[in-house]
Parts: structure tokens; sequence; C-alpha cells
């Protein structure tokens, strides 16, 4: 019988992390269950824009965006990038205190990116000025004096030290020494027009796929390296294992109370709008 396939739009970030993820879908290496996907690669803040007009079907979300779009999109259980004492970074060009930062104008990912939300709590709504610009731009913007700081997430955890630059502070650091859990940064959400039987179905696919390239180690960074800005393989590997591990294969209970917690603490400072109970598909 042959099977009819149903397309979906699968929208990542064009990050090794991602590319590792999805490895397993986009090489054809696991059943996909007579669906079919299209990968869209975007920023992550471009992601969080399409999902607040629910434009795919599965998407990479910031956590901070989710109460935006919890009408539309649940989360899935599996996907997650979870910072467990490091995560997202402010530089600069000369070392400087974290009060320091006030008043000060820091180059940005995007308004709706966890990175800014935790920053925002760290230093109180207002407490700075922002200029938004391309995540992997951020640094040579700091460099060249355009901003006094720079917040930075994916690869640049790694690399800023190239052009010059210091850690100010590690906001993954910050808020596990704050709260004692994972900063949750990101996952992925699919509408809830599927159904709960298809966005199950779908939820597990995507798990198959991050358990593939999971035990499949060397030839996904292979395929991840293509998306590596300034990484060679040992570089591009350690990024890999920092966002893609045991928290990508399910949140787990603790996964989850730090979703909660960092929502409830944005939603009491009036940065996130409240939501419902939260959804986590699989």
């Amino acid at each position: 019988m042959t099977r009819q396939y149903r397309r979906l739009t699968l929208g990542h970030s064009p990050d090794p992390d991602d590319a590792f993820m999805f490895y397993g879908l986009a090489a054809g290496k696991i059943d996909c269950k007579g669906w079919s996907f299209t990968h869209v690669l975007q920023d992550i803040q471009t992601l969080n824009d399409r999902a607040t007009r629910g434009e795919l079907d599965i998407t990479a979300i910031s956590i901070h965006a989710y109460p935006y779009v919890a009408d539309r999109y649940a989360l899935t259980s599996c996907g997650a990038s979870m910072g467990d004492g490091y995560g997202p970074m402010v530089v600069a060009r000369q070392p400087m205190g974290v009060d320091a930062l006030l008043g000060k104008t820091i180059a940005i990912p995007g308004q709706r990116t966890t990175a800014f939300l935790a920053l925002n709590l760290l230093l109180g709504g207002g407490a700075f000025r922002h200029s938004v610009v391309m995540f992997d731009e951020i640094l040579r913007y700091v460099a060249d004096g355009r901003a006094d700081a720079g917040l930075i997430i994916h690869e640049g955890q790694l690399t800023y030290t190239n052009l010059g630059l210091h850690k100010i502070v590690d906001l993954g650091e910050w808020w596990k020494s704050t709260t004692q859990l994972p900063l949750p940064l990101g996952g992925n959400c699919i509408r809830r027009l599927l159904g709960p039987h298809a966005m199950a179905e779908i939820a597990a696919i995507l798990k198959n796929s991050i358990e593939y390239s999971l035990a499949h180690r060397p030839e996904a960074v292979q395929h991840a390296l293509q998306y590596a800005r300034d990484m060679g393989k040992d570089l591009a590997d350690r990024f890999v294992g920092m966002y893609v591990n045991e928290w990508t294969i399910d949140y787990g209970e603790v996964g989850r109370r730090a979703i909660r917690e960092l929502l409830h603490r944005g939603q009491q400072a009036n940065l996130v709008p409240a939501v419902a109970e939260i959804d986590f598909v699989g």
C-alpha cells in the first residue's frame, strides 16, 4: 500500500545544534510515518515573529516568546535547548561589573529571545538601552564600538575571545545560582490545529531524529559543520554537546519546572503576558 505523504513546514535556526538535532530527519534516516518535512532555516527572532502569525506547522521558538503563541501552539516534550549553569552572555570590549551595564546600550539578538528576557530579569526592565542586531553580527558590532556591550547566543559563547572581548556575565550561570534550575532557552512547538493524534505522532518523529543523531554523533556532527560559523569540528562538537543532550530528548520534570519558573518571573516583572498551564506534547 502506498503511503500518502502529508507535508509539514519545520522551522529551525541555521545553527550546528539544530542541524545536529534534525540530522536524522533531514538525511532520511528515520521513519516519518507518512509525513514529509520542508525545513525552513531562519534566525530565532524571525521564527518567533512567524510563530505569532501561525505561519509554520512546527517551529523552534524562544521560551520567552511562547506566551504570545500558546493559543496556537503547544510545546513538544523534545527539542529543548537548556543551559545548565551556562548560556547567553553579555560581552564588552573592556572588563566591567554587571552594575556598569545599567544605562548602557546593549546589542541584542531579538526582543523575544529568552536571552533578552533573562537580561531584563537580571538588570530590570528599562534599566538599559538596546539595539536589535542579527545574532551572528553582534560580536563584530560590539568590537567595532557600535554598542557598549552585546548579548550573545549560539556559538558566540565559545568564540567571543577571538575578537578580544570580555565576558561580563553568563546569564545561564546567574540563573542557576538564583534558582538552582537550568535556563530554558528554546524549544519546539507544534500547531494545535493538527489535532492531538497528529501532534503526538509528529512529536515522536522529532524525538526519534534527536535520538538517532545522538546515537550517530560523528556523522551528525559532520552534517552540522556546514552551519558551524567560525568553528572547526572540535568546537562544533563541544557546542552541540552543550545544547543537544538528555534535556533535548525530554525536558523532564526539572526542565518543565524551569520553564514555569522563568515565565512566572517574567510575568511578575510585567515582561511577559500570563500563560495558562503549559502543554507538553509527547
